[in-house]
Parts: C-alpha cells; sequence; structure tokens
C-alpha cells in the first residue's frame, strides 16, 4: 500500500484518463468538419410553411400571398433574396438563411424579419 504522504490529492492515474477521455471527446467534436453555404443550401430541406417558427414569423413561399393584414410592414418587392439574412446567391432558388439555420428558404419568399439589404 502507499502511504499517504505520496499521493497528492486530485492527482491520482484515474483522474487523469478520465480527464484524458473528455480532452479527446472535446478535440474530436471541435474539429468535426463542416459544410459550406452552399453546400449546406444544396443538402438542407426547404423551409415548410408549417414549420412552428416559419409559422410565427408569417414566412411564405411566395411573397405575392404575404397577408398584408397581418403584416403590414410588408413593403412590395420586398422578398428572401432581397434580405440581409440570406445567404444563397441572386440566382439561386432556396438558400441558407440565418433566421432558419438548418433550412432553405425560397428566394422568392418572404417572412416578418425581412430585413432589406443595403
Amino acid at each position: 500500500m502507499s502511504s499517504s504522504n505520496t499521493e497528492r490529492p486530485g492527482r491520482s492515474r484515474r483522474s487523469f484518463i478520465a480527464l484524458a477521455g473528455v480532452t479527446s471527446a472535446a478535440v474530436l467534436v471541435g474539429v468535426r468538419p463542416t459544410a459550406s453555404l452552399a453546400q449546406g443550401a444544396a443538402a438542407a430541406p426547404h423551409l415548410a410553411e408549417s414549420d412552428p417558427t416559419a409559422k410565427a414569423l408569417g414566412y411564405v413561399e411566395d411573397a405575392g400571398k404575404v397577408d398584408k393584414t397581418k403584416f403590414p410592414a410588408f413593403k412590395p418587392g420586398a422578398h428572401c433574396a432581397t434580405c440581409n439574412f440570406f445567404q444563397g446567391k441572386a440566382a439561386d432558388a432556396y438558400g441558407p438563411c440565418q433566421i432558419f439555420p438548418g433550412k432553405a428558404v425560397n428566394a422568392k419568399g418572404w417572412c416578418a424579419s425581412h430585413s432589406p439589404k443595403a
């Protein structure tokens, strides 16, 4: 048996192995590859109007179908492709949106979070 004089509190072999395992897992999670925005748009599912967040923000696939009585802030000509949150290219039919992470929105769509590009 080892004497208590030579043992250091908190520095056992078990605690080292546990710390090494947790550190390895954290490194692996941090190093995993991520898709670029362009790849993410192609692979991302299209946002459905029935999605709870989409419903809450009045998202529609066609900006021409916005309920102007519910959303009086809507301005004609406003659509996702002209919004600061839209991350797709101008020619893209669908693209990623910062408001709806992991989903692709219709470039011709609209939601109440629309913020015109400068």
